[in-house]
C-alpha cells in the first residue's frame, strides 16, 4: 500500500496555484489514485473546475452560520471521484484568513473520515507565507511535501525565494519547484537555475496556453475538457513526477542581488 501524500502548493498570489492544483488532481484521478483537494482560496477556484463550474459551501461559511458541520456538508465528489473541499475566507474587513484556515482544517480533520483513505491530498494554500496561519497545514502536521509554483518574472521568484526562507525557518523541506510560464524570455532556463541554486529541482515547465483559461471559464479542468491537448500531457507528467517524488531538501534562499541577476 502506498504511503499517503499530503502536499501543499505555495507561490505568489495569482500565479496559477489553483489551476495547477486542480489539473494535477484530475490527472492523478485519471491514473486511478484516490484524490482530495482542499481549497483555501475564497474564490473556490481550486474545486470549481472539478465540479463543472459549481461552487460548494465553504467550511467557514457553515461555521459562521452555527451549523454543526458533518462530512457530507463540506466534502463533494467531482471529476473521476476527486473529493473537493473549500475552506473559505474571512468576511471582508473582519477576521484573519490564516486563523480561519486553522479553524477550518481542525474541523475538517475531526469530521472527515474519508481523508484517511486518500492516496493524495492537495492543500491549495493562498498567497505567500505572510503569517503563521498560512503555514497551518504544515504546522499541524497535515502536510508532508511542499512545492512552490513560480514563473520566470522577478516578483513571483521574489515570493518563491521568500517562501524558501519561511520553509527553512519552520524546518520544512522543499520537494520541488513548478514553473507556470508567463512567456518570459529564457523563462525555463531562469527557473531551472533558481531551482538548482536553492538546492532543489524543477518538477515541470507548464507552457502558457490559452486552452487553460478557456477550460477554466467553462468550469472544467484541462484534463476533462481538453484531454488531448499538449498542456494536458504536461499536467500528466507533473502528476507522475509528484506521485513518484521521494526527495526533498532544505531550501537555501538566494540573496536579492543574485535573484535580480538571474532574471536579467
Amino acid at each position: 500500500m502506498m504511503a499517503q501524500k499530503r502536499i501543499a502548493i505555495y507561490g505568489k498570489g495569482g500565479i496559477g496555484k489553483s489551476s495547477t492544483a486542480s489539473n494535477v488532481a484530475a490527472a492523478c484521478a485519471d491514473q486511478g489514485h484516490r484524490v482530495m483537494i482542499i481549497g483555501c482560496d475564497p474564490k473556490s477556484d481550486s474545486s470549481i473546475t472539478l465540479l463543472g463550474g459549481k461552487r460548494i459551501p465553504t467550511i467557514l461559511d457553515l461555521l459562521r452560520q452555527k451549523i454543526d458541520v458533518t462530512e457530507k456538508d463540506v466534502v463533494f465528489e467531482g471529476y473521476k471521484g476527486v473529493k473537493c473541499v473549500e475552506v473559505g475566507g474571512p468576511e471582508p474587513g473582519i477576521g484573519c484568513a490564516g486563523r480561519g484556515i486553522i479553524v477550518a482544517i481542525q474541523k475538517l480533520s475531526k469530521v472527515c473520515e474519508s481523508m484517511k483513505d486518500m492516496d493524495l491530498i492537495i492543500y491549495d494554500v493562498p498567497g505567500d507565507i505572510v503569517c503563521g496561519g498560512f503555514v497551518a497545514p504544515i504546522r499541524k502536521g497535515l502536510v508532508n511535501e511542499a512545492y512552490i509554483l513560480t514563473s520566470g518574472e522577478y516578483m513571483p521568484l521574489y515570493a518563491a525565494n521568500n517562501i524558501c526562507r519561511g520553509l527553512a525557518k519552520i524546518n520544512t523541506p522543499l520537494s520541488g519547484i513548478i514553473c507556470n510560464s508567463r512567456s518570459v524570455t529564457r523563462e525555463e532556463e531562469i527557473v531551472r537555475k533558481f531551482s538548482e541554486e536553492i538546492g532543489s529541482k524543477l518538477m515541470a515547465f507548464i507552457p502558457k496556453e490559452q486552452i487553460v483559461q478557456d477550460c477554466e471559464r467553462d468550469g472544467f479542468s484541462v484534463l476533462e475538457k481538453a484531454s488531448d491537448s499538449s498542456v494536458a500531457s504536461v499536467y500528466r507528467e507533473l502528476a507522475n513526477a509528484i506521485m513518484n517524488n521521494d526527495s526533498s531538501v532544505m531550501p537555501a534562499a538566494l540573496e536579492d542581488a543574485r535573484l535580480r541577476e538571474l532574471t536579467r
